[in-house]
């Protein structure tokens, strides 16, 4: 029987739906996603989300409403360092056309129309003074005025509103204990707010699919290690570089993934958190922690974590030897210099099948999704090589396999020589996944 697409895709989003409830997924939107046609529908995409159990933050920028309401009372507005600089009496029009923005976007998270996607969502907005700023003070001998960078996050008060289920508004506004108001910048405010709190993601939307390379391919993945590379080079400029540097920056304080994501584009924001490709550019500070091929030097590392596993009867014992033959094979997970994690590939090519295998995660890190981010390298290494399905062979651990998408086989469907191999007296169930 034929599934429909949609069905299909549905159900395919369970693990990534489960593996988001109760996370903190920190949105920054730019004031010109507000103006687009496409704008209700990432409102509704945050609807939805909340309604799911994300912990959702919402910081937003201004800078096309402002400069309307500048233009408006006749007052020229200067950048410098593709910042604005706000004068004292620029600020209450920057307070104004923020405010109202922020009064907007609660407006369209209060909705509940009949037939519309919010109906009966009884979504609950909270915004307040919790981010304390500080004045950006002069540069290179331009006086920023009344524009400010973030100097501390009240963690404790965000954290309540998301225990509770609010969604959390954050304009890009700050206050200083001496009651002074300083207009801020969103990328700064998101990604100082998303540090703060550790975030599982960052979502930087953006006017494009995402990053693109200079000839306007998308990137895909870029690593906090790489990016400075592109922003010297010239691949990414203006203000997505500042985003680029401001999602690293998070990466690097401990929020796992920064996402780009385009706010033109309809559904990018679900089809980001709840697909395996995405739409955009990934950004992760490997930098800090890494999951890469294994090298030689790594064979002490693997067989450190995987030596308790061999005496617990959780893996199969694999001497030096064996590891220095198999080693082209093995994926780390590498945190500050340490092995962390580890798992082999087996490609059995008649069959079209590979093997997952000696796959472990150091005790500290098991809760903290690292066994999936090895999974999922390992997956995609099966694809480059041809590989249609994977299995696995285990003892103890079936149902974190079942849980993310393996299913119960027979010994008799292993390949052929894998089925000459087969321990008997392991009795190790088999698991199909297709990719």
């Amino acid at each position: 029987m034929k599934t429909n697409g949609w069905l299909h895709s549905f159900r395919h989003s369970s693990p990534y739906i489960n593996a988001h409830r109760g996370r903190t997924v920190v949105l920054t939107l730019p004031g010109d996603a507000f103006e687009h046609e496409n704008f209700i529908n990432i409102v509704h995409d945050i609807a939805l989300l909340s309604s799911l159990g994300v912990r959702l933050v919402v910081a937003f920028g201004s800078r096309p409403q402002i400069q309307k309401r500048l233009d408006e009372a006749g007052l020229e507005s200067s950048f410098s360092r593709n910042l604005r600089i706000t004068p004292e009496n620029h600020l209450p029009l920057a307070m104004e056309a923020t405010g109202g923005l922020r009064a907007y976007l609660e407006s369209q998270l209060s909705m509940g129309l009949v037939n519309s996607p919010m109906h009966n969502a009884r979504i609950r907005v909270s915004s307040g003074n919790y981010v304390t700023a500080k004045p950006v003070g002069v540069l290179d001998g331009v006086d920023f005025g009344y524009t400010g960078k973030v100097r501390r996050v009240d963690v404790a008060g965000i954290e309540k509103l998301l225990e509770q289920g609010h969604i959390v508004l954050l304009p890009p506004m700050g206050y200083s204990p001496t009651g002074d108001a300083f207009n801020l910048s969103y990328e700064d405010v998101g990604s100082q707010v998303a540090a703060a709190l550790q975030a599982e993601k960052l979502m930087v939307f953006i006017d494009d699919q995402g990053l693109l390379e200079q000839d306007g391919s998308l990137i895909r993945e870029l690593s906090a290690r790489q990016a400075p590379e592109r922003l010297s080079d010239g691949t990414v400029t203006g203000h997505d570089a500042d985003l680029l540097r401001a999602a690293c920056d998070a990466c690097v304080k401990g929020v796992r993934r920064a996402h780009f994501i385009s706010y033109v584009n309809d559904g990018a924001l679900l089809e980001e958190l709840f697909t395996r490709d995405g739409t955009g550019t990934l950004v992760s500070g490997d930098h800090y922690e890494q999951i890469r091929q294994a090298r030689a030097e790594d064979i002490g590392g693997i067989l450190g974590l995987i030596e308790p596993l061999e005496e617990q009867g959780i893996l199969v014992r694999r001497s030096r030897e064996m590891l220095e033959t198999d080693i082209e094979h093995f994926v780390v997970a590498e945190r500050d210099g340490t092995i962390v994690g580890c798992a082999a590939l087996h490609n059995y090519p008649d069959e079209g099948a590979g093997e997952l295998s000696c796959f472990a995660v150091d005790s500290a890190y098991r809760r903290a999704g690292r066994g999936d981010d090895i999974l999922l390298m390992v997956e995609k290494h099966a694809r480059s090589q041809g590989i249609h399905k994977l299995f696995v062979l285990t003892t103890q651990t079936e149902h974190w396999f079942r849980e993310r998408g393996f299913q119960p086989s027979t010994v008799q469907s292993l390949p052929g020589p894998k089925l000459a191999a087969y321990n008997t007296q392991r009795n190790s169930k088999v698991f199909f996944k297709p990719l």
